[in-house]
């Protein structure tokens, strides 16, 4: 024996080593982790599919929006009469949602005229609806399935300094 208690090569430090991983259960479980893992892993990455994806709607949501308005500010402006004010709306919804990057399979433009009175005085207004359709494939990737349809409406008053 070693004069500090120990045994040749360890022996003693040795058999304590193993008792104690006996008693902790680490030597039983020595896979579980993985399958753990293996389970886990996939509904933690769909989960954080579902969040991009829902991310992409929203963001596509409000760039119909946004298409919206500033179709209907066009509209607004333009002098040359109801189907002026059509063909500029669409043209500048179609515009806003291609710098945006929404790809739609159908959409609509619909512009309709109108009066509001405020405070004794009546003005002429353009009201504006966008509507596309887009499948989340065009949005995150994958095969074309689920098609979601996104509205955008906006009222402009149209500019009575505008000219004939």
């Amino acid at each position: 024996m070693h004069p500090t208690g120990r045994t040749g090569r360890g022996g003693r430090w040795r058999g304590l080593l193993a008792r104690r991983t006996a008693r902790s259960g680490r030597g039983r479980d020595g896979g579980s982790a993985a399958i753990e893992a293996a389970i886990v892993a996939p509904a933690v990455v769909a989960l954080i599919l579902v969040a991009v994806a829902a991310g992409r709607v929203q963001t596509a949501g409000g760039t119909v929006e946004a298409a919206a308005r500033s179709a209907a500010r066009t509209a607004s402006l333009e002098r040359g009469g109801r189907a002026a004010m059509e063909a500029a709306a669409k043209k500048a919804a179609a515009d806003a949602m291609r710098q945006q990057g929404v790809h739609c399979k159908k959409s609509d433009t619909e512009v309709k005229p109108g009066a509001i009175r405020n405070q004794g005085v009546d003005w002429e207004t353009v009201e504006v609806t966008v509507t596309c359709e887009v499948y989340l494939a065009d949005l995150i990737g994958g095969p074309n399935v689920l098609p979601k349809t996104l509205t955008g409406r906006f009222v402009s008053v149209v500019d009575r300094y505008r000219g004939p």
